[in-house]
């Protein structure tokens, strides 16, 4: 019966779309297919809906606006955990569209930081859509900032004004703000088996394709940032350490949250590959050479230390490099996935 009622108001929500006259902001075939995508069958996921969006949004950033208006009228009316974890899902692909209008998105237009399920039994599906959103909340924001300050950047590039020291506080920030990222995305979890079933599992695949993505840039931003730590002054290089220092204990969380999506079943939880652990005692003595070396050598000279130092750095580098060789194919344009945007 209330799977019968449910297909029903995406019936009337079709209908409606048709009847109600086509305004200047209205696209009707793209509030169709956002329907479609966002239906209330928590059997099925329409993967051809959901393609069609992220074909638009790539042929052309004008297309952006109508679908988000689109999604948020279709998020603030409902109380079905279904239909608001599609379209979490669905702006999760829309994020990871390459097109410079996606990244000016901003605080999302919707919330559901305090979502709730008409059924006040499925607390726990609540928890992992408001964890997912805060997510996705959190991420457009960032993008729009880190659009607007590389727009800042090019212009300082264009009249030789950013030095050596803005573009490394500007990487430093950065990298702190994928760690919080990170440290976000591994909120997200199931948290009781009732909630093995194929939208999860799917969403799941969702957030281990972007910890994949996160994961290996901001090894590969440590790395590259430990390579110029000798020429920058002691407030950015305990800046470094410190980031250096949460690195690895999030490579421990993420090895824990990695173990836990296997064993619920998360098939790109298997395709991930070791993480790399930088111990306690290797980040001291690295800490210990930086400020030694400080010490006695010229600022900005460009000499470097050896031995731990390269040990760390090559082996974010390495970590760095083989999470994009082994990135999952669901990340790709043209996969089978809501999330390939």
């Amino acid at each position: 019966m209330e799977r019968a009622s449910d297909a029903l108001k995406d019936t009337i929500s079709l209908f409606l779309v048709n009847v109600t006259p086509c305004l200047a902001y209205r696209n009707p075939d793209i509030e169709v297919a956002v329907i479609k995508a966002t239906s209330h069958d928590n059997s099925h996921i329409d993967y051809q809906s959901a393609q069609r969006i992220f074909a638009w949004i790539r042929v052309s950033g004008h297309y952006v606006h109508p679908v988000m208006s689109a999604l948020s009228t279709r998020m603030e009316r409902t109380h079905n955990w279904t239909v608001a974890l599609k379209g979490l899902m669905l702006l999760h692909g829309i994020t990871s569209c390459k097109v410079s209008t996606v990244q000016k998105i901003g605080k999302l237009p919707f919330d559901l930081s305090n979502f709730k399920d008409r059924n006040p039994n499925l607390y726990h599906y609540e928890a992992f859509i408001r964890a997912y959103y805060r997510y996705l909340d959190i991420k457009t924001s960032f993008m729009q900032r880190h659009s607007r300050e590389e727009k800042k950047g090019s212009i300082r590039d264009g009249i030789k004004q950013k030095t050596k020291q803005v573009s490394m506080m500007q990487d430093l920030v950065w990298l702190q703000d994928l760690q919080d990222l990170l440290d976000m995305l591994l909120e997200i979890k199931p948290q009781s088996e009732k909630m093995m079933n194929v939208l999860v599992l799917e969403a799941m695949d969702c957030i281990m394709i972007e910890i994949f993505d996160i994961y290996s840039r901001i090894c590969k931003g440590i790395a590259e940032v430990l390579m110029r730590a000798y020429s920058i002054g002691k407030p950015k290089a305990q800046m470094a350490f410190s980031i250096l220092q949460k690195s690895a204990v999030q490579a421990e969380n993420l090895s824990q949250y990695i173990d836990f999506c296997k064993e619920f079943g998360v098939d790109k939880a298997s395709e991930c590959p070791k993480i790399a652990h930088i111990n306690e005692h290797d980040i001291r003595a690295l800490e210990q050479d930086l400020y030694t070396y400080q010490a006695v050598a010229p600022c900005g000279s460009g000499a470097t230390y050896e031995g731990v130092f390269l040990f760390v750095s090559n082996r974010l580098a390495y970590s760095s490099s083989v999470q994009a060789a082994r990135r999952p194919p669901g990340c790709e344009d043209g996969g089978k996935s809501i999330h390939s945007g």
